[in-house]
């Protein structure tokens, strides 16, 4: 189909203006985005703040492309980088949202323990709306342990603030301890969800060389901020 100007991409997908209310979200590999929808008209049922899901942009649209709204508003970590959010207030925000997703049934599972998880929850995956946080990019979402999000979102903050190639890697480290903090208040980072989420993230095909071998430096700096012992 067409598309008008691009307006950002990740490591796996473009984003392209369609008008002032929707974009198209494009797989670069032709992921099927499907499982990603059902996702996320759950959760927006749930009351959880997700993107808007528009119609289809043609008959013929492929399962890769993903019509949603158009969201204004900096990133969180634009926000943390230009100093118009505090870190405690940015820890606060990402908190809050892991605490509000997992109160969410799972879909599919039956596991009584299990809740909806997002696994790639950190600054970048967050919009500063006028009306509000809006987590974005829901292709790594699940249905499992609580801890194990809360374990990744902080793991995947490790990682940013040990990036010889981040100029703010003080700050990260900063607000990934004020998470940590709030974090325990709903159950902390048990050793046994770092490890899986560090397994798991190590199996992600999109890491750099680079984050792949600070991994176990991350985990560690969890494990200290979590007050774990570590072998």
């Amino acid at each position: 189909m067409h598309t008008g100007q691009p307006l950002g991409s990740g490591r796996t997908a473009d984003v392209y203006e369609i008008d002032e209310s929707w974009v198209l979200r494009r797989y670069r590999d032709g992921t099927d985005a499907t499982p990603e929808l059902a996702v996320m008209a759950y959760l927006a049922a749930s009351g959880f703040p997700v993107p808007r899901i528009g119609p289809p942009a043609g008959p013929s649209m492929p399962l890769s492309d993903l019509v949603l709204e158009r969201l204004t508003g900096p990133t969180m970590a634009e926000a943390l980088l230009a100093g118009t959010l505090s870190g405690p207030e940015g820890a606060e925000t990402l908190a809050r949202l892991l605490r509000e997703l997992h109160t969410i049934p799972p879909r599919l599972s039956h596991d009584p323990d299990d809740r909806m998880i997002h696994l790639d929850l950190h600054p970048e995956n967050v919009m500063l709306t006028p009306g509000g946080p809006v987590v974005i990019d829901w292709s790594n979402a699940s249905e499992g342990p609580p801890e194990l999000d809360r374990a990744m979102s902080s793991l995947i903050l490790a990682q940013v603030s040990l990036d010889p190639a981040f100029p703010s890697g003080d700050a990260v480290r900063g607000l990934l301890g004020e998470l940590l903090d709030r974090l325990a208040e709903d159950g902390g980072v048990p050793a046994d969800a770092l490890a899986r989420a560090t397994a798991l993230r190590a199996s992600d095909p999109c890491l750099t060389e680079g984050e792949r071998a600070a991994l176990d430096a991350a985990a560690e700096l969890v494990a200290a901020g979590a007050g774990l012992a570590r072998d």
